[in-house]
């Protein structure tokens, strides 16, 4: 579960992050992630977390919700049976921490900074 954020910096459980990062269903996490466009967020950046048997997919796309979703994210991810959120960290946190609490298996990107 994500225990806090703040700018640059988040901590998933107990362990203190400070670049962007996947959260893997198993609440595995993987950071220093790099998108190929910056503050665009494409198919090609989440393929590592892309799986078939995934129910939801959050992105969190900075403090201030500056990493925005490519046109063809969404409906690359509908086509494989994935439902995908994309709301700024503060919003997104709870969504994730939620769903997680569900049972549901959910994967995530997180935009540390801006």
């Amino acid at each position: 579960m994500i225990e806090s954020s703040a700018f640059g910096r988040m901590s998933i459980d107990g362990q203190t992050y400070t670049s962007d990062l996947f959260i893997f269903p198993d609440g595995r996490v993987q950071d220093g992630w790099w998108r190929r466009r910056g503050h665009a967020l494409g198919v090609d950046d989440i393929m590592a977390l892309v799986d078939d048997s995934l129910d939801l997919i959050v992105a969190g796309t900075g403090t201030s919700g500056r990493m925005r979703p490519e046109a063809d994210l969404s409906p690359f991810l509908r086509e494989k049976g994935i439902e995908f959120i994309a709301e700024p960290n503060s919003r997104a946190i709870p969504i994730y921490n939620q769903k997680v609490s569900m049972g549901l298996k959910v994967g995530a990107c997180f935009h540390l900074t801006c």
